[in-house]
């Protein structure tokens, strides 16, 4: 009864505040209609949880970066940032309330790194060389990963949510890439536009890229490896096509190599070759890459194919260009800035955050190009890896690294372990999908951005759920026995 009493004052005031805000709306004061907007969203927040965080999945390739509305003088992706936010801090009371996160969880390594690099975040934004912009940065970093991994590790419980989270978000990007195609059409498909086409879901080609190759696996293994109905064999036959199309039309040379990369890790656990054996080849490889670098060298400095050319072989050729292709030797110069910045600040860094304020001091004149900025608007350190070494120092580096490794470690082990079925298939394809995210990594990075953020650290907290589980249900097997 209560609960009835409680939905009718609800919806008595909705109406109310629907009836003020059409007369403001009237007299042009627009904002007051975001009102009961708000209310639905917290009530959604407080009564229906889930429903929002689903809401957030399917929202995010779809957000749109109000910094290039207002001047750069506000960084926002909306609507999701924001709901983000009030998420964050919903989990945060009601953990300290009633404590919803077991013991388990929060003592699983991966959560565990996490909380390691908050706090060494937080230690070097204390030191940072810009404060302010540093504790931002960690701001940032909470309200994703708290709502995403912490709050999504207890969704991912109830495994038809996992499912959900996947379909909204490759829902919602098919909308964002119908959109770019036929944009980029009007265009004739050529490169230039190709670059930014996808605005404003996207912000360029190389982000817009890197997520569809993200997502890529997890279309295909949907189709080759489940039993599915004839439409949604349809549609994922259709999803194949149109993300496939849309991949080669980005001109995402580092997405193609993504893809590369997680074809050769499913190969690489479909014939189980054991990891001494990588280890091996990986040393060998190393060893020949110093006897031979004076080589290697002189062959790259010959290497003058261009990625502007409809030839798919002279394309990829052209990634180890650093002889004259612009966005090649633009990367280049910032990762040497990146180096000169952490060999100045080994251990602390210049702060989280800082890089783009920063590294222009750190170019040399040899290595700027037509394309170097001193203002520091054209991306940062272009590494996921590079980057925390200059904002963090090492330990910053050395922790990314290992949570990286040991998402894969948990990944991999967990999934020889596992029994067949689907959730099996799932851990196999959202591995995948995080290779070619963190093999992209190398070359650029947007961990930093809802687009990204949202699927990697998802699919964390739906590898670390699975881990808990199987692992509760392989101690109940033996205990049995």
């Amino acid at each position: 009864m209560q609960e009835i009493l409680k939905m009718r004052w609800f919806y008595f005031f909705g109406f109310i505040f629907v009836g003020i805000n059409c007369y403001f709306l009237s007299k042009d004061e627009i904002l007051l209609a975001a009102v009961p907007v708000a209310l639905l969203l917290i009530y959604a927040a407080i009564y229906h949880t889930t429903f929002l965080f689903l809401l957030i999945v399917f929202f995010t390739p779809l957000s749109i970066n109000i910094e290039e509305y207002t001047g750069g003088s506000i960084g926002l992706f909306v609507p999701t940032e924001p709901l983000l936010f009030g998420l964050m801090i919903l989990i945060v009371v009601v953990q300290f309330s009633h404590r919803i996160f077991e013991k388990e969880f929060l003592r699983h390594p991966i959560t565990i790194i996490f909380i390691i690099q908050f706090c060494w975040i937080f230690l070097t934004s204390i030191t940072s060389e810009l404060p302010l912009v540093s504790f931002k940065f960690l701001l940032t970093k909470f309200w994703f990963i708290i709502p995403i991994y912490f709050f999504g590790y207890l969704v991912f419980k109830e495994e038809k949510n996992i499912f959900r989270f996947i379909w909204l978000y490759i829902a919602a990007l098919s909308i964002a890439v119908v959109y770019t195609l036929v944009n980029h059409a009007s265009y004739g498909f050529d490169e230039e536009t190709g670059h930014w086409v996808m605005f404003p879901f996207f912000k360029d080609h190389t982000s817009y890229g890197a997520i569809l190759a993200l997502v890529y696996p997890i279309i295909v293994g949907f189709f080759i490896g489940r039993k599915n109905s004839p439409l949604v064999r349809f549609t994922l036959l259709f999803l194949i096509v149109l993300i496939g199309f849309a991949i080669i039309m980005s001109y995402t040379r580092a997405a193609w190599l993504s893809l590369v990369a997680a074809t050769a890790v499913y190969l690489l656990i479909r014939f189980k070759i054991r990891f001494r054996y990588l280890l091996m080849v990986g040393f060998a490889g190393l060893i020949y890459i110093a006897i031979s670098w004076t080589q290697i060298m002189h062959s790259l400095e010959k290497n003058n194919a261009e990625h502007a050319t409809e030839n798919m072989d002279e394309r990829l050729e052209s990634m180890a260009n650093i002889t004259t292709d612009g966005s090649n030797l633009e990367r280049l110069n910032r990762w040497y800035c990146a180096v000169r910045l952490w060999e100045e600040r080994p251990f602390l860094g210049w702060g989280p955050g800082t890089y783009a304020m920063v590294y222009a001091p750190f170019q040399l004149d040899a290595f700027k190009t037509i394309i170097s900025t001193n203002s520091g608007n054209r991306g940062n350190a272009h590494s996921e890896y590079l980057g925390p070494l200059s904002e963090q120092g090492l330990p910053g580096l050395i922790i990314m690294l290992v949570l990286v490794g040991y998402i894969f470690y948990t990944a991999i082990t967990l999934y020889i372990r596992m029994p067949e079925g689907d959730m099996k298939l799932i851990l196999l394809l959202i591995t995948l999908g995080l290779v070619t995210y963190f093999v992209h990594g190398i070359l650029n990075n947007y961990l930093d951005t809802d687009k990204a953020t949202v699927p990697v650290w998802g699919f964390t907290a739906m590898i670390v759920m699975l881990d808990l589980r199987y692992k509760k249900r392989l101690n109940a097997e033996k205990n049995s026995v």
